[in-house]
Protein backbone atom coordinates (compact mmCIF):
# COMPACT_ATOMS: atom_id res chain seq x y z
CA UNK A 1 0.00 0.00 0.00
CA UNK A 2 1.25 3.29 -0.93
CA UNK A 3 2.03 6.10 1.40
CA UNK A 4 1.75 4.48 4.81
CA UNK A 5 4.15 3.74 7.36
CA UNK A 6 5.19 0.38 6.25
CA UNK A 7 6.33 1.85 2.82
CA UNK A 8 9.02 3.47 4.76
CA UNK A 9 6.99 6.78 4.89
CA UNK A 10 5.97 8.90 7.79
CA UNK A 11 2.27 8.65 8.87
CA UNK A 12 0.76 11.95 10.04
CA UNK A 13 -0.36 10.99 13.28
CA UNK A 14 -2.39 13.11 16.10
CA UNK A 15 0.97 14.09 17.19
CA UNK A 16 2.23 16.38 14.33
CA UNK A 17 -1.21 18.21 14.34
CA UNK A 18 -1.03 18.91 18.22
CA UNK A 19 2.36 20.32 17.64
CA UNK A 20 1.95 22.20 14.65
CA UNK A 21 -0.74 23.74 16.54
CA UNK A 22 1.35 24.54 19.59
CA UNK A 23 3.40 26.22 17.25
CA UNK A 24 0.89 28.48 15.44
CA UNK A 25 -0.82 29.33 18.81
CA UNK A 26 2.81 30.04 20.01
CA UNK A 27 3.54 32.39 17.38
CA UNK A 28 0.11 34.02 17.96
CA UNK A 29 0.98 34.91 21.15
CA UNK A 30 4.64 36.30 20.07
CA UNK A 31 2.51 38.45 17.73
CA UNK A 32 0.24 39.94 20.45
CA UNK A 33 2.52 40.23 23.14
CA UNK A 34 6.01 41.71 21.08
CA UNK A 35 4.18 43.92 18.58
CA UNK A 36 2.18 46.21 20.99
CA UNK A 37 1.50 49.43 18.57
CA UNK A 38 -0.72 47.68 15.43
CA UNK A 39 -4.00 46.82 15.45
CA UNK A 40 -4.19 44.61 12.43
CA UNK A 41 -0.98 42.22 13.63
CA UNK A 42 -3.13 41.99 16.72
CA UNK A 43 -6.05 41.28 15.18
CA UNK A 44 -4.43 38.44 12.83
CA UNK A 45 -2.25 37.03 15.94
CA UNK A 46 -5.71 36.55 17.59
CA UNK A 47 -7.18 34.50 14.05
CA UNK A 48 -3.74 32.57 14.24
CA UNK A 49 -4.43 31.64 17.76
CA UNK A 50 -8.31 30.57 17.12
CA UNK A 51 -7.09 28.71 14.18
CA UNK A 52 -4.56 26.70 16.24
CA UNK A 53 -7.72 25.91 18.45
CA UNK A 54 -9.53 24.77 15.84
CA UNK A 55 -6.92 22.40 14.16
CA UNK A 56 -6.66 20.81 17.92
CA UNK A 57 -10.34 20.28 17.69
CA UNK A 58 -10.21 18.65 14.31
CA UNK A 59 -7.59 16.65 15.24
CA UNK A 60 -9.20 15.43 17.88
CA UNK A 61 -12.50 14.76 16.25
CA UNK A 62 -10.59 12.53 13.69
CA UNK A 63 -8.63 10.69 16.32
CA UNK A 64 -11.82 9.88 18.42
CA UNK A 65 -14.07 9.49 15.25
CA UNK A 66 -16.64 12.44 16.29
CA UNK A 67 -17.61 14.75 14.22
CA UNK A 68 -18.61 16.98 17.15
CA UNK A 69 -15.45 18.75 17.24
CA UNK A 70 -15.23 19.22 13.72
CA UNK A 71 -18.71 20.66 13.66
CA UNK A 72 -18.12 22.76 16.26
CA UNK A 73 -14.78 24.28 14.25
CA UNK A 74 -17.46 25.16 11.59
CA UNK A 75 -19.31 27.65 13.94
CA UNK A 76 -16.67 28.73 15.30
CA UNK A 77 -14.50 29.86 11.43
CA UNK A 78 -18.29 31.78 10.99
CA UNK A 79 -18.50 33.76 14.34
CA UNK A 80 -14.65 34.40 13.92
CA UNK A 81 -14.98 35.41 10.25
CA UNK A 82 -17.95 37.78 11.33
CA UNK A 83 -15.72 39.22 13.95
CA UNK A 84 -12.89 39.86 11.92
CA UNK A 85 -15.32 41.65 9.34
CA UNK A 86 -16.90 43.90 12.07
CA UNK A 87 -13.39 44.81 13.71
CA UNK A 88 -11.89 45.25 10.51
CA UNK A 89 -14.78 47.81 9.63
CA UNK A 90 -13.93 49.46 12.85
CA UNK A 91 -10.14 49.40 12.69
CA UNK A 92 -11.20 51.46 9.07
CA UNK A 93 -13.78 53.63 10.65
CA UNK A 94 -11.09 54.33 13.41
CA UNK A 95 -8.32 55.02 11.06
CA UNK A 96 -10.58 57.63 8.29
CA UNK A 97 -11.09 59.85 11.74
CA UNK A 98 -7.75 59.86 13.47
CA UNK A 99 -5.56 58.76 10.87
CA UNK A 100 -3.85 56.06 13.02
CA UNK A 101 -3.96 52.48 14.32
CA UNK A 102 -2.36 52.69 16.99
CA UNK A 103 -3.86 50.88 20.09
CA UNK A 104 -2.46 54.17 21.93
CA UNK A 105 -4.64 56.18 19.84
CA UNK A 106 -7.48 53.91 20.20
CA UNK A 107 -7.35 53.94 24.48
CA UNK A 108 -8.71 57.59 24.05
CA UNK A 109 -12.01 56.24 23.11
CA UNK A 110 -12.52 54.49 26.79
CA UNK A 111 -14.87 56.49 28.46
Amino acid sequence: MMGTAESGLLAVGLGHYLTVSAILFTLGIFGIFLNRKNLIVIMMSIELMLLAVNINMVAFSAYLNDLVGQVFTMLILTVAAAEAAIGLAIVVVFYRNKRSIEVEDINEMKG
